[in-house]
Formats: structure tokens, C-alpha cells, sequence
């Protein structure tokens, strides 16, 4: 394991990129599938992959799939299995943060694999960045496949065949231009918040943050990223980017602040860039972004720049 000081130097390991004929897994690390994972697996088989499908897709406890000890048997069968080369989650929802401590990921040491999924999924990313150091993806998973834009998909590809992925759009008026180089880190910010405190944390300082939420109320954005804030984790940040926030709910009394401007009046006291409209989240253009990576985010006038180093 890394010590957690260490990694505001020490980017994360890669493991390797894909190549055609390479076996990849689906496994369903929290809640319960709607429906067979068809179009998955014909993208995946359409980029030369071999697709091997957990048993948790055809289990269900409550709105699981399975219960605790199945889900992370699951997980535990691909990790051991040196022939896979990537495990992807198939849906978020919740759950993950019930399993992760049944789970042996000591092995990932010897044998990296790409692991790939968002929202719930952000359990995993942080745990496996903090504790062992390992590169993941942050990007559309199985269950939201047949919504998703094509360029999203494709920056899937790119990123487990190690293809550039760097990103350019336009800016939004309230961002805070500046320019910042560090290593990315964050996900679904009620999972930030829910793993603060555990072994699965991060160690935010000098780092570039990502944050994306779904369906949440106002005020509870706000609630989290003043919890974020007053443990020190925003203060000491490279940059902060904000990707989609969506489906967002107020109260009868309305909150008064959008979610933009609740960020910027939480992080009002700092200088680093702060940039809004990232294209990925709970979106159907959500763009894979490789977490545990050294990036350099421009944050222009006229552009926002996002590059891989």
C-alpha cells in the first residue's frame, strides 16, 4: 500500500491498455440490472474484446445485485483472474460501499487492470487510488450504453486501448480562469463525502478535482462541499472541475443559489481555476476520464483545455 502523503507526488500506476482479443469482465458491484446487457456486450465485442459476464448480472437482493457476499465474490473472481484485462461495472445506484471491505484488492498490486464505471463506482475509484495507488476510469458502464453519445463511447475506447483522450470545450461564464497541472482525482461527490474519513479517502492536497452529482437537492450539494471544505480537502486543491449536475431538486422554499454559485462562494477564498460544464456525469455525452493521472487544465477566456501528461 502507498502512503497517503505520498500522493500529492506519485501519479498512479497505469495498467495496461488493451489490445484485441483481450478478455474483459462485467460484473455488478451494487444495485440490480433492468435489463440484459446486450448492447455492452456487442460494443465491446465490436472493439475486438472478449466478453465475460459476472454471475451477479443474473442475481437480486432488494434492489441489489445479490447480496453483499455475492457482489464482491464477483469482483473478487475477476481480480484474481490474471486473464482479465479490465473489469467494468455494469450500473451505479448504491451498494458499492456495502462490499469493498469484503474484497482482496492486493492482487491488482502484482497484476493492474483497468476498472471502469462512475456515480456509486466512485467507492472503488477513490479506494484503489488511495490504498494501492492504481489508475481507473471514470466513464459511461454497460447499463448506460444504449443513451449514451457516441463520443463518449469512443473516449471509452481511447482510454482502455491508450489512445489520447485530452478535451477541449467551451467555457462557462462564471468559471475562474487559470491554469493548473495535477494529479485528477474525485467522481460522485455524495461518495466523496461518504467515504471522507475512511480507509477508501483521498488526500486532496495539490490535486485536480472532479465532482458530478445526480438528483440531489440544492442544499445537500451544498451541505457536502462545506463538510468537503471545513475537512480541509478543498483548500489546498490545483484546480477543481465541475461536470454535470443533473436532475437537481429544491425544496418548497427555494434554496436561492445555483449549483455554480454555491461552488463559487464555497471556494471564493481560493485562487485555483474552477471550471463548469465538463461533458461527463449523469449525461449521455459522458466523456471517460482516467483518475489517479497527471493533467494540465487550462482554463481560458475563450476555452477549456484538459490534457493528459
Amino acid at each position: 500500500m502507498m502512503d497517503n502523503g505520498e500522493h500529492s507526488i506519485i501519479q498512479g500506476i497505469a495498467p495496461p491498455y488493451l489490445k484485441k482479443g483481450d478478455r474483459v469482465a462485467i460484473t455488478c458491484p451494487a444495485k440490480k440490472l433492468p435489463n440484459p446487457m446486450t448492447d455492452a456486450i456487442t460494443l465491446l465485442q465490436s472493439w475486438g474484446l472478449e466478453v465475460i459476464l459476472g454471475e451477479t448480472l443474473d442475481l437480486s437482493f432488494h434492489q441489489f445485485a445479490g447480496d453483499d457476499t455475492q457482489r464482491a465474490q464477483d469482483l473478487q473472481r475477476f481480480i484474481n483472474d490474471d486473464n482479465i484485462k479490465a473489469i467494468i461495472a455494469a450500473r451505479g445506484g448504491y451498494g458499492t460501499i456495502r462490499m469493498i471491505d469484503k474484497v482482496d484488492f492486493k492482487p491488482l498490486l502484482q497484476n493492474p487492470k483497468w476498472l471502469v464505471g462512475f456515480s456509486d463506482i466512485t467507492v472503488l475509484h477513490t479506494h484503489l487510488y488511495n490504498n494501492f495507488n492504481i489508475q481507473t476510469i471514470h466513464g459511461q458502464m454497460p447499463v448506460n450504453i444504449p443513451d449514451a453519445s457516441a463520443k463518449s463511447l469512443e473516449s471509452l475506447r481511447k482510454a482502455l486501448f491508450g489512445e489520447d483522450i485530452s478535451y477541449e470545450f467551451t467555457p462557462n461564464l462564471l468559471n475562474r480562469i487559470g491554469k493548473a497541472e495535477g494529479i485528477l482525482i474525485g467522481g460522485n461527490l455524495s461518495l466523496l463525502a461518504a467515504v471522507a474519513g475512511s480507509v477508501s479517502d483521498l488526500d486532496y492536497n495539490n490535486k485536480i478535482l472532479f465532482i458530478e452529482d445526480v438528483g440531489e437537492y440544492l442544499y445537500a450539494i451544498d451541505r457536502m462541499l462545506r463538510m468537503l471544505d471545513r475537512a480541509g480537502k478543498l483548500k489546498n486543491l490545483a484546480g477543481l472541475i465541475i461536470g454535470g449536475f443533473t436532475e437537481i431538486k429544491d425544496n418548497d422554499i427555494p434554496f436561492g443559489q445555483t449549483v455554480e454559485q454555491i461552488v463559487m462562494d464555497i471556494v471564493k477564498e481560493y485562487d485555483y481555476p474552477v471550471c463548469f460544464d465538463f461533458p461527463a456525469g449523469h449525461i449521455p455525452d459522458n466523456r471517460s476520464i482516467i483518475l489517479g493521472r497527471s493533467v494540465d487544465l487550462l482554463v481560458h477566456n475563450h476555452q477549456v483545455v484538459l490534457n493528459y501528461l
